[in-house]
């Protein structure tokens, strides 16, 4: 007994003093579990994979992001950048991370949606001006056929009837120019650029025509625009909206506005197939004609075209405004007088220089709030159809235009 305790201690004894020194002898060693750590087996998947989610989603963050940030409509030294940077994230997003992309102002349809073929266009930005311009401003769209059709189509007729002047663009929408530059590489002129262009080319007489379609805030932002630029010509002279003066009340009506009034609702009844507006009245055919709308002053036009169609004796035609102003041009109010009317079936067409955007979700988009959708749902008519089409692509359109700037050269 006394001899196994005697063992027992003599071992204890050399355990201890072994681990002491072996503790000491081990120290160089001690970084030897790290270097296992940094080295793993495992493959780049296997490490990847419980965070893959998140990844995506934040790829997807990153471009929103950089697309809200060009979603502005102030041009600063970054924008060119900025728009470039947008497009290359947006490029190295796989298919599935792009559905994910969701900001304030960002979805997958900023550059995923297609809207024709840009290469159709012209930006009209080049120089070598010379002494004479035309130079014509719209609010603008980035759906590539619209602006072919409707923007470029304005600009080519009045090229065409004005042989002798340099015919150039700018937008007023910086929004717009930003996202046709970051999506398709376009390059379109703001109001300043366009100015400064033709300051550095040395134009001496320029001539403005507006496309928009009423005197309202963007034509205001032109004319600031254009003031600050005037002792820089010879003379300046800028021609007419395309419904001319606005008028006090909703009982002013002009030559411009009876021309836009036939000239649309002339279009409509041939693309729906009739032979004329009366044959679609007696069809129970009733023709929604849908503008933007605006808290401008200038909302009254929409009244006045109201007034217009009605002094036409164009009974089955009704004017409505995306943003429901006036009141009376609201999607209900125009669904009510549609149906008092007792018309059932509902054409519904833009009353915009272009069919962008507003035509082709807020008046014919599929959710729930697009006009095609509310006059549907109201279950008040048989059938409701719609026309995406802009002004700018109707010839009579056009040489309104043309007749402006010939007043205004004059």
């Amino acid at each position: 007994m006394r001899r196994n305790m005697s063992l027992l201690l003599a071992a204890l004894m050399v355990l201890v003093f072994c681990l002491s020194g072996c503790g000491k002898e081990a120290e160089p060693a001690a970084p030897a579990p790290a270097e296992e750590a940094e080295t793993p087996e495992e493959t780049p998947e296997e490490t990847e994979a419980p965070g893959e989610e998140a990844s995506d989603q934040e790829k997807a963050d990153e471009v929103a992001g950089l697309i809200d940030a060009i979603y502005v409509q102030k041009r600063t030294d970054e924008t060119d950048a900025q728009c470039a940077a947008a497009k290359a994230a947006w490029d190295a997003l796989t298919d599935a991370q792009k559905e994910l992309v969701e900001g304030k102002e960002a979805d997958p349809d900023y550059f995923g949606r297609d809207t024709g073929d840009a290469s159709k266009d012209d930006p009209l930005n080049q120089d070598e001006i010379g002494e004479n311009e035309l130079l014509v401003v719209s609010f603008g769209t980035s759906f590539n056929d619209s602006r072919v059709a409707d923007i470029k189509g304005i600009e080519d007729a009045l090229a065409a009837a004005n042989p002798d002047w340099s015919v150039r663009r700018a937008f007023t929408a910086q929004i717009i120019i930003n996202h046709v530059q970051a999506r398709d590489n376009e390059f379109i002129d703001n109001m300043d650029q366009a100015l400064e262009r033709a300051v550095a080319n040395g134009v001496k007489n320029l001539v403005i025509q507006p496309t928009h379609l009423m005197r309202g805030a963007e034509y205001d932002e032109l004319m600031e625009s254009v003031g600050a630029y005037e002792d820089k010509f010879e003379s300046v002279k800028i021609a007419e909206p395309l419904l001319g003066d606005v008028g006090s009340d909703a009982t002013v009506i002009n030559a411009d506005k009876k021309a836009v009034a036939e000239a649309v609702t002339e279009e409509a009844v041939k693309t729906a197939g009739y032979d004329s507006l009366d044959g679609a009245k007696e069809d129970g055919a009733a023709f929604v004609f849908l503008g933007h709308g605006t808290s401008h002053t200038a909302k009254v036009s929409y009244s006045q075209m109201q007034t217009q169609m009605k002094e036409l004796g164009y009974e089955n035609v009704f004017i409505g405004t995306v943003e429901g102003e006036p009141e009376e041009t609201a999607c209900e109010a125009v669904i009510e007088a549609v149906a008092e009317a007792g018309y059932k079936k509902v054409i519904l067409r833009p009353l915009m220089v272009v069919a962008g955007d507003h035509a082709n979700n807020d008046m014919a988009g599929d959710d729930d709030d697009s006009w095609k959708s509310m006059f549907t749902a109201s279950g008040k008519f048989d059938s409701v159809d719609t026309q995406i089409a802009g002004l700018g692509q109707i010839p009579a359109i056009q040489d309104l235009y043309i007749a402006h700037t010939a007043a205004a050269m004059k």
